[in-house]
């Protein structure tokens, strides 16, 4: 499991001097007898040297903090670069594009995780979004992905591998509570692709994902989520969701509720199923053309200025090309029979 720890900026030797310098000054204006006052001049002088030491105190203090501050927020982006590593462009025929956006301006550091793993279970997917954002929720981050990385290859059920995150979140909030006693949480999708298009799923209080097949958009599941993880146990039964079948040449597109609790200047949230709606026509696209134009409408309806971390995770079936028949049904390029009608989301 990481463990990401702050650490204090030393500052103190690089504003010593300074400091000390100012002190000095204004020691010698408090403590000279009154009879070496009464010049004007001399008091003109003197006070303007005074501010000439606060003022340069002040600046070269706030270079210096600000130097600390750059320092730290390069080592926390390295960090989630390392963390939130960018998936694979492809696993076991389904291509994969995502990013992230932080709310913390200038950080390049958020709250919201995801990766994509290839298992001998099929692929699956993580997308979560951890309470808070910035160089606080990193910590938290690195244990759910971390858990998460192991799991997916060592559990044979999606409950399995959710019992594991919970345990490894359970513990790395144990530890901290002697440092933060806030209280934290984690919503998280956790998404199976079967090497038949199965898809099964297990919510902790995340969004649904968006199923765009045959120019529609519908939600991959309408279920009531599970209590995110955290200040809840999870229940004893954890039976996956079965969501439906994911069809070559079909699109999901994951995503954090930064993206649909995003507003613009006059308090109108991003209408995101219209949005993928409009994009649902232009299929098949390559999923870095969806995430990059996804992302370029949230930021014009934000003005670039998202109010939460953001995270999308684009998938694309691309197991086997897909043409239409005469009739419009789906049939592969490869001569076999039309699929069969897609089992309905639950």
């Amino acid at each position: 499991m990481f463990r990401i720890t702050a650490r204090v900026p030393r500052t103190a030797p690089a504003i010593g001097l300074p400091a000390t310098w100012g002190a000095t000054v204004l020691a010698y204006e408090l403590t000279r007898p009154l009879a070496q006052r009464e010049g004007l001049c001399a008091r003109v002088v003197s006070g303007a040297l005074l501010l000439a030491v606060g003022a340069g105190l002040l600046l070269h203090t706030r270079r210096t903090l600000l130097r600390e501050l750059c320092r730290a927020r390069t080592v926390a982006g390295a960090a989630q670069s390392v963390l939130l590593r960018p998936p694979p462009a492809r696993v076991a025929g389904v291509r994969i594009a995502a990013a992230q956006l932080s709310a913390d301006r200038g950080a390049r550091v958020g709250g919201d995780l995801y990766e994509v793993a290839a298992t001998e279970h099929g692929v699956r997917v993580l997308i979560g979004d951890v309470r808070g954002h910035g160089i606080g929720a990193l910590g938290t981050v690195a244990a759910v992905l971390g858990s998460f990385r192991e799991a997916a290859h060592d559990e044979p059920d999606l409950g399995g591998v959710l019992r594991r995150l919970d345990r490894a979140l359970a513990r790395h909030l144990g530890e901290r509570a002697h440092d933060d006693p806030v209280e934290d949480f984690v919503t998280a999708l956790l998404l199976e692709i079967r090497p038949d298009g199965e898809l099964t799923a297990l919510n902790c209080g995340h969004p649904w994902p968006f199923l765009l097949c045959d120019g529609r958009v519908e939600p991959l599941a309408r279920a009531d989520p599970l209590p995110p993880m955290g200040p809840f146990p999870l229940p004893g039964d954890l039976a996956p969701e079965r969501c439906g079948a994911f069809l070559p040449g079909d699109v999901l597109v994951l995503y954090t509720d930064g993206v649909e609790d995003a507003r613009d200047a006059a308090g109108r949230f991003f209408p995101l199923h219209a949005t993928l709606a409009g994009l649902a026509g232009r299929l098949p696209a390559a999923p870095e053309t969806t995430l990059r134009l996804l992302f370029s409408a949230l930021l014009r309806h934000t003005r670039g200025r998202p109010q939460d971390d953001v995270a999308l995770v684009v998938l694309r079936n691309d197991r086997a090309r897909v043409t239409c028949g005469p009739l419009g049904a789906r049939a592969h390029d490869t001569g076999g029979s039309a699929p069969g009608p897609r089992p309905a989301a639950s």
